[in-house]
């Protein structure tokens, strides 16, 4: 994923759904690191790291930013 190819948009934490599989997230727009979205659980997301070794299961609340048309 090379951040500088990503538009990033703000996250919408209060939407029902803010994010969707595939999608990338980062706590900083282009920041590092950035994680794809391979599941959803509740109001949770499992999370895979940029090169694919690390799943995480993880609440949203501390990124704010959501890669758009980036799946």
């Amino acid at each position: 994923m090379a951040s500088a190819a990503i538009k990033w948009m703000l996250l919408d934490h209060a939407a029902e759904r803010p994010v969707q599989v595939g999608d990338v997230v980062s706590v900083e727009a282009g920041g590092m690191p950035i994680f794809r979205v391979v599941g959803l659980a509740g109001t949770k997301a499992w999370l895979d790291d940029e090169m694919g070794r690390v799943r995480r299961l993880t609440s949203l609340e501390s990124f704010r930013w959501r890669g758009a048309g980036a799946a």
